[in-house]
């Protein structure tokens, strides 16, 4: 029986791991653990990320491009924005920059690890991954603008010292950040949905006669068969019922709490490692990320493999601005009863970071299409990060 349409029987792994994902939560929350313990919540937290991936695949099965990808970024973004809020409210003045750290390194990793990997893989299957200029620019552009005015302006202003925001900066950061995450959506599931959908390699590939873009001039052929999921005649699996797709999307956000609390479980045993090991404090913000990350980059990866570069893609940049147009209005709000300074603004050597992302980004998304090296040069680019991180 096909993922589609399985009917989640209780012996199932994938109904089991985020269940005994989450009792694990239940039992480890605020407490102190042991060695074998934290290995314990690390399985569950490994398992309950391969499950949030199968569940959200069967969700966008249900509802199609772009709400699949949207669904598994705004649920995992949600549940980091818990967990960070969470991580601040204990911490006191040493998680002064958690929000800063965990937003960037979530950028880094999406527009060039779930970015690169993807092109890679889509590459390395077709030679060329082939994806929807129109869509994907406008994404970066939005991702771009808001990690400028969030994570930039404040390393500039002038109104209190070090990298904050004044109180009437940092609302004006909230409403704008809120105001652009709500155009986007807009724009990628109403206006403009077709920018978004996959694009047909094959008719890429032979010269088929293609789609017409909103310029009236020849674009890519989007892969959209009348069902509603964006894949063409790709997946010949029927889509699952909506009550399959109800109980998945249920076990989708049982498996992300799972994901993200076991994340937190374990984050004291991550932070003394750190410290043991000398490391800046940022690294584990970086840790963080690469965690709650882990369902999206899975995903995207394999709908790669799967001639879906431009899900992955989706996946990727929306990963990127509801991290951004989400966090920081939480934070903002969260900013009235935290205590201790907050600490938006990016230093040097994470602004050149930026901004060769931002570029590196506009010169691979511009043509539409990409080969091996603009996969490797994203990946090189993350690794550039990751090792800065350790060693800056």
């Amino acid at each position: 029986m096909s993922t589609a349409t399985r009917r989640f029987p209780l012996t199932d792994w994938t109904v089991v791991v985020p269940v005994v994902a989450l009792v694990a939560l239940v039992f480890s929350w605020g407490r102190d653990l042991p060695g074998f313990a934290v290995g314990l919540v690390a399985l569950c937290l490994a398992g309950a990320v391969l499950a949030a991936v199968h569940h959200a695949e069967v969700v966008a099965h249900r509802v199609g491009e772009p709400f699949g990808s949207l669904v598994l970024a705004v649920a995992v973004t949600v549940i980091e924005v818990a967990l960070i809020v969470t991580l601040m409210a204990d911490g006191g003045d040493k998680t002064a920059s958690l929000a800063r750290d965990t937003v960037f390194a979530a950028v880094m990793i999406t527009c060039n690890g779930i970015v690169g990997l993807s092109l890679l893989v889509g590459a390395l299957r077709n030679r060329v991954a082939v994806f929807n200029a129109e869509g994907s620019g406008a994404a970066l552009a939005t991702v771009a603008t808001l990690a400028v005015l969030s994570l930039v302006l404040p390393t500039f202003t002038t109104s209190k010292p070090g990298p904050e925001f004044s109180t009437a900066q940092l609302a004006f950061a909230a409403v704008a950040s809120l105001a652009l995450y709500g155009l986007f959506i807009a724009v990628q599931t109403v206006r403009h949905r077709d920018y978004f959908l996959p694009v047909d390699t094959g008719a890429v590939a032979t010269g088929t006669p293609a789609t017409a873009t909103a310029s009236g001039a020849p674009g890519p052929k989007r892969t959209d068969d009348g069902d509603g999921d964006g894949d063409g005649d790709r997946d010949h699996a029927a889509p699952p019922t909506a009550r399959a797709a109800l109980v998945s999307l249920g076990l989708l956000l049982v498996a992300l709490i799972a994901v993200v609390g076991d994340a937190k479980a374990v984050s004291p045993t991550i932070e003394a490692a750190v410290a043991g090991a000398g490391l800046p404090n940022a690294v584990v913000g970086v840790i963080i990320a690469l965690l709650v990350l882990a369902p999206e980059t899975l995903a995207a990866v394999r709908a790669a493999r799967r001639d879906r570069v431009q899900t992955s893609l989706n996946l990727g940049y929306g990963s990127a601005i509801a991290s951004i147009g989400l966090t920081i209005p939480a934070i903002a709000l969260a900013s009235v009863w935290l205590s201790g300074p907050l600490l938006l603004g990016l230093g040097p050597v994470h602004m050149v970071l930026l901004a060769l992302t931002v570029v590196v980004s506009a010169l691979t998304i511009a043509p539409g299409r990409a080969t091996l090296l603009q996969g490797g040069v994203h990946l090189v680019v993350l690794a550039a990060y990751l090792f800065l991180a350790v060693s800056p």
